[in-house]
């Protein structure tokens, strides 16, 4: 951007001389302007990496469009390129547009959008890209996303210059119908019409496949983002322990990212916002000079007074008041919309969470609580829908009101002049089309405002995301696990202190040496901090304080009571978390045959929700089947087999002590059953006050 913004400078000097050779006060303020655009660009470099890309755009423009219009003025311009050439205006806007995208860095809302998006022009990820009908190619992802936005935003250019181009078609069409002149009639419209029109449609058809390709791109890197943001270092276990706002997250990473970039139902995203708002200042600009110059000579109604660029004022004024009284009509709607997005997210997931649960609430015949719920829920929906109706009923009937009247302000303000003969059919028809472009490029928020308070609302939805996750990472783990040096064996707690989330002392001066090969048995009553203190060995509870060492190489591994079994084949559930593709068949079948579900290992490679076809026993038994495939060293059991019967679960650990004789053990229970199993027992006993708990060495009966 240096280098750039000092190119600008020195055309602003160029400018400058010029100015004052010929002494043309627009060329002054073409140089002045640029001179600011030039330090906006310098400047540039500290604001958002996206829209860096704009000014870029921008800054490259005014250079190259001044260029060309400083050498008209010098008389340096081809003749018989004459029809064509560039106004002063044109660098003027683009360095307008370059000021104006940095000043609009510094607005919190637009900030707080950039936060988003700059993280994939940020990132340093390399990709495959292919431009037809060249081979595919690597590079910076960021570089390919900045590549396809540098193109689209001159595509929408064209086509704007393109708009242009037929709006003076237009003017000729009409006058050759007053005039009856058929061979003008059929010459615009074959020659000129036929051509510009298929340029333009080539172009749609060209922003739409790159557009697409872009927005498909993005969100693939920020869907992936948020998914290893949300799920690493166990952020997400965290942020449900300290009982997060953000709601949801499959619904933050599912739809908002889509929302967010390309809009998804809202119909608009980050990238359509900006070429919209992009196309319509390149409209309004081209069409403002157009309307001024066509609008010149007209009077106020009933008047004989000349106000110069006089439908250009009309529809400034126009447009500033409907866009004030949108913003005053709609304004709750931002509101309503992320309430509304909320209760369609929490009704989804009670939905869920009853099939998950469907036998435990048949069991219960809870059906009529579950119905009272679901309905209360979704009546939340429907309460806020209706007040989206009442909001959107008052911003329909004015937005609509507003459309429908201003197609007509341009004709009924040249009326007078086209029935007096001063002006033909196609200047009137191109005043009217002027004024419609300008109109629609300063009413973009009466326009778009729905769709822009359903934007805001996704927006707010991904920042207390990101805020959610930003909390949970200000959760230091507090005992930090600590791999020792090599050689060490032993498990150690020092001092070790865990609260629960609420603040909540539970387990208070935790010190002891869990023995490599010994295998121990925690008991307690229910609530005495027995798998927390697991959870904090495994490295997942942040909420206390302490040492734990835990030997250099070892492989620890911790099985709830209730085990998670992913939706898939019943061969990746039993690999989980590993790959299936790690075990072969015979392997698989050897860990259902050790566990007593020899009669699954039939069907590995059957799909299911196996959290649902299988009993708690079974899952539970499906859990030890993993912990013998994957061999740790360290085997910590938090009551993970009480869903089976007493010989069933003597059996479980018998295998366990047969199949991982060189696996250290450690078990929370309550069954006498398991005591044989284990060498040493350790009791949660209270500790200072009620409901906080010491873990004190017991002997236990050494194993038979």
């Amino acid at each position: 951007m240096k280098s750039l913004a000092i190119l600008v400078a020195l055309f602003a000097a160029a400018a400058a001389f010029v100015a004052v050779r010929i002494g043309d006060t627009t060329t002054g303020l073409l140089a002045a302007t640029s001179l600011i655009c030039a330090y906006t660009t310098f400047r540039s470099q500290h604001i958002s990496s996206y829209l860096r890309i704009f000014v870029a755009i921008f800054a490259i423009e005014v250079i190259v469009f001044g260029v060309l219009c400083l050498a008209a003025q010098l008389h340096e311009w081809p003749r018989e390129w004459a029809d064509y050439e560039i106004p002063e205006s044109l660098p003027l806007s683009v360095a307008f547009f370059a000021i104006g995208v940095y000043a609009i860095s510094f607005v919190p809302l637009v900030r707080a959008m950039m936060r988003i998006a700059d993280r994939y022009f940020d990132s340093r990820d390399v990709a495959d890209a292919r431009i037809w009908p060249f081979p595919s190619y690597r590079a910076a992802e960021r570089k390919i996303g900045a590549a396809m936005v540098v193109f689209l935003v001159l595509i929408n250019q064209a086509e704007v210059g393109i708009n242009i181009r037929l709006s003076f078609f237009s003017r000729d069409w009409f006058n050759a119908i007053q005039n009856k002149d058929a061979k003008a009639f059929w010459y615009q419209l074959f020659t000129v019409f036929l051509v510009w029109a298929f340029l333009y449609i080539f172009a749609a058809v060209v922003e739409y496949v790159v557009t697409s390709t872009m927005v498909i791109r993005w969100r693939r890197w920020l869907t992936g983002y948020y998914l290893d943001r949300w799920l690493d270092n166990h952020r997400h276990y965290r942020m449900s322990l300290a009982g997060s706002p953000a709601d949801n997250p499959d619904q933050r990473i599912s739809e908002d990212i889509n929302r967010f970039i390309d809009g998804g139902d809202i119909g608009y995203g980050i990238y359509s916002f900006s070429i919209l708002l992009i196309s319509n200042l390149s409209s309004l600009v081209s069409f403002a000079i157009l309307l001024w110059l066509l609008s010149a000579n007209f009077t106020l109604p009933g008047t004989h007074i000349a106000v110069p660029g006089f439908l250009f004022w009309a529809a400034l004024i126009y447009a500033a008041v409907g866009t004030w009284l949108t913003h005053w009509i709609g304004n709750p709607l931002a509101l309503l919309s992320f309430k509304r997005q909320r209760y369609e997210a929490d009704f989804r997931f009670s939905l869920a969470r009853l099939r998950e649960y469907t036998e435990q609430v048949a069991l219960l015949s809870g059906e009529e609580t579950e119905k009272r719920s679901l309905k209360a829920r979704f009546g939340a929906i429907v309460a806020n829908y209706f007040e989206i109706i009442s909001c959107r009923k008052r911003l329909t009937a004015f937005t609509q009101s507003y459309s429908q009247i201003s197609p007509f302000i341009p004709y009924i303000v040249s009326a007078p002049f086209y029935f007096a003969g001063k002006i033909t059919l196609g200047i009137m028809t191109q005043t009217a089309s002027a004024f419609s472009n300008v109109n629609n490029a300063l009413t973009f928020v009466v326009s778009y405002y729905v769709y822009l308070a359903d934007y805001k609302s996704v927006l707010d939805r991904l920042t207390s995301f990101d805020q959610s996750i930003e909390k949970a990472d200000a959760y230091e783990l507090r005992p930090q696990p600590a791999r020792v040096a090599p050689g060490a064996s032993n498990v150690s707690l020092a001092e070790v202190t865990l609260r629960l989330p609420d603040g909540r002392t539970i387990v208070e001066d935790a010190n002891l040496d869990l023995v490599s090969e010994i295998p121990a048995l925690f008991v307690g009553p229910s609530g005495s901090g027995k798998s927390t203190l697991f959870r904090a060995i495994a490295g997942i509870w942040p909420y206390g304080q302490g040492k734990i060492d835990l030997p250099s190489s070892a492989k620890l591994m911790l099985l709830p009571q209730k085990p998670y079994i992913p939706i898939g084949s019943l061969r990746s559930a039993l690999a989980y978390p590993g790959a299936p593709e790690h075990y072969d068949d015979a392997t698989l079948r050897d860990a259902l045959e050790a566990t007593q579900l020899g009669y699954l290992a039939d069907k590995l490679d059957v799909e299911g929700v196996w959290q649902q076809q299988l009993s708690g026993g079974e899952q539970q038994r499906l859990s030890i089947a993993r912990a013998l495939l994957e061999k740790p060293d360290w085997l910590f059991l938090d009551e993970a087999t009480t869903a089976m019967d007493e010989p069933m679960e003597a059996g479980i650990y018998q295998a366990l002590r047969e199949r991982l004789p060189r696996t250290t053990i450690v078990s929370i229970g309550h069954r006498a059953t398991i005591e044989q199993y284990h060498e040493r027992r350790l009791e949660m006993q209270p500790s200072g006050g009620s409901g906080i708990f010491t873990p004190k060495d017991n002997v236990g009966k050494a194993a038979e």
